[in-house]
């Protein structure tokens, strides 16, 4: 069959969709993108989305109006194409940019495939101090997945800390999200706030004179020097895997907390005593 006339298949066949196969559809992939996320009822809250409303959705048995569907994408992170592609399809990049042939021999695959072993799934609580006001620290939760071959990590700023500072807790907001390299010593992330000029660079390589489960390094933000706060600090990571009453309870955790909460082996790898070098 010739490009036109598959391109005038293709378009008879997206007129004559049924609805039925387009909620269908909408429906696996949901369910699909969905998967990652332990507790749905999290997620509606996150999408803003009535729990009975959702699983309609899932099911097959409704379709979200305009504006919702525009949330549901912009939360995700796909596009339109939620409608009538798998939802392996739809982070598919037209090129890879760390393959680019202006980069080839500098980048490539080598730093974006990280070995599980390396850096697992899961999700990590992480420990740092503020940025903000150096007396206090951040307990948070970030939850690392891999999808396309690329290693990814999301999370939630911790609602007090954001109130501490005068700003938005809408999910949308507190959202962030980024990608792991492997590098000689670790893995290094770069993580961002949607549509954000400005992000942070972690590095982190695993602690094995203390526990196997823990990952050791520091965060920067790409800021300018200010009088106050701070632009670099050590920072823990704790491997939590999936168990959900731990995750749970981390998550309820996440905010400030002062010097003296901090867990003695925390404190013992963040060496607040100790200048950052």
């Amino acid at each position: 069959m010739s490009t036109v006339s598959r391109l005038k298949s293709d378009n008879r066949s997206q007129a004559d969709a049924d609805p039925a196969e387009l909620r269908a559809v909408f429906g696996r992939n949901l369910r699909a993108l969905s998967a990652n996320y332990p507790s749905v009822a999290e997620l509606c809250r996150n999408l803003g989305i009535n729990r009975t409303q959702f699983n309609r959705y899932l099911s097959g048995e409704s379709f979200p109006r305009p504006d919702v569907l525009y949330r549901i994408c912009a939360f995700f992170g796909v596009d339109a194409r939620i409608l009538l592609e798998p939802a392996e399809n739809l982070g598919e990049a037209g090129f890879d940019l760390l393959g680019h042939p202006a980069l080839s021999g500098f980048f490539g695959r080598a730093p974006v495939e990280v070995p599980t072993p390396l850096f697992p799934d899961g999700f990590y609580r992480f420990v740092r101090r503020s940025f903000i006001d150096e007396t206090q620290f951040v307990v948070g939760l970030v939850y690392v997945y891999r999808r396309d071959g690329y290693t990814l990590v999301r999370g939630f700023e911790p609602r007090d800390a954001l109130r501490h500072q005068g700003l938005s807790t809408d999910p949308r907001d507190r959202e962030y999200r980024g990608f792991v390299m492997r590098q000689e010593e670790g893995i290094m992330m770069i993580v961002t706030h949607q549509n954000s000029l400005a992000c942070s660079f972690n590095f982190l390589a695993q602690e094995t004179s203390f526990q196997q489960n823990l990952w050791v390094g520091y965060v920067t933000r790409t800021v300018r020097e200010k009088v106050t706060g701070i632009r670099a600090t050590r920072m823990v990571y704790e491997h939590l895997g999936r168990n959900t009453g731990v995750v749970l309870a981390t998550a309820r955790q996440a905010g400030l907390i002062t010097r003296d909460v901090v867990a003695p082996f925390y404190a013992n790898l963040l060496q607040p005593d100790q200048p950052f070098r």
